[in-house]
């Protein structure tokens, strides 16, 4: 028997008919959603019709010539695939909860290297501990909703919802700038007054951080970013402390539900990690 799924208050049916629906809103023709799924026309029109009939509303206007999604169908399609999408998130998880060789930590490059790379060594020496694969990207928040990472470590800033997350550091902001700027012999400077300068940008470019300090050197760029980031710039740009911009809370989260005793483990070293840390920028 199929497994069954819940819509958002709608009775209960088969994933057969999720994934029919699916292949004929997506064709819009019975014929070739039908050779897609490996079936018979009849018994697809059957399903479509008996769905129909079950939720009380057209999901499609079919005419001689052609099948289009009504507004219902609409909506009822971006349900469909957000519930599909799920189940293939639940399998992934679930076969890596079980077999738990290895644990996938997700981080957006630069973010807190210092931190990170600590936590992973004190991990990974524990009994019990399972070899870490580190992903960079900057779609961490997809990567985890994907079941492509078990936890990543981000910016508390970002949109969270959906996650578990719990915090484990601060990271103060710096600016970057040329070294022969105006300003970059301050020892602290303003947030306003970069905004008036022209090359400056209120966020982060999605680049590596090579890239940004090429930009910054050659007077193209002028950015804020954590205190990590001086680590690895080198002397072709200058870092200056903006003490009017908020500390950053680095955190690390993954989503909600699920039991992963190798992500317990990996939460608890970084926490112990992170306790005697102030910010990063006294021990990255």
């Amino acid at each position: 028997m199929c497994p069954v799924v819940t819509l958002r208050g709608v009775d209960r049916m088969e994933t057969r008919e999720v994934e029919y629906f699916v292949a004929v809103a997506e064709e819009l023709h019975f014929g070739r959603a039908a050779e897609r799924l490996g079936i018979a026309q009849p018994p697809l029109s059957r399903t479509i019709g008996r769905l129909e009939r079950r939720l009380g509303v057209r999901l499609f206007e079919r005419t001689s010539r052609r099948v289009d999604l009504t507004d219902a169908g609409g909506v009822f399609l971006a349900e469909c695939r957000r519930v599909l999408d799920a189940m293939d998130t639940a399998v992934r998880q679930t076969r890596r909860a079980a077999q738990q060789q290895r644990l996938v930590v997700t981080t957006r490059p630069g973010t807190g290297p210092g931190l990170l790379a600590e936590v992973v060594r004190a991990y990974e020496r524990l009994p019990g501990a399972v070899p870490v694969e580190v992903v960079f990207t900057h779609d961490q928040l997809g990567v985890l909703r994907s079941g492509a990472a078990d936890v990543g470590l981000m910016c508390g800033r970002d949109d969270l919802g959906g996650m578990t997350s719990v915090d484990v550091a601060e990271e103060s902001a710096v600016v970057l700038l040329p070294p022969d700027h105006r300003l970059a012999g301050r020892s602290a400077v303003a947030l306003a007054e970069l905004t008036r300068e022209d090359a400056y940008r209120d966020s982060v470019p999605p680049y590596p951080l090579d890239q940004i300090v090429d930009l910054v050197s050659f007077g193209r760029l002028i950015v804020v970013v954590g205190v990590s980031a001086t680590n690895r710039i080198g002397d072709c740009v200058v870092a200056v402390p903006v003490p009017d911009v908020p500390a950053t809370r680095l955190v690390l989260a993954w989503p909600d539900g699920g039991q992963n005793p190798a992500r317990t483990l990996f939460v608890r070293t970084a926490k112990a990690v992170a306790a005697g840390r102030a910010t990063l920028g006294r021990a990255s």
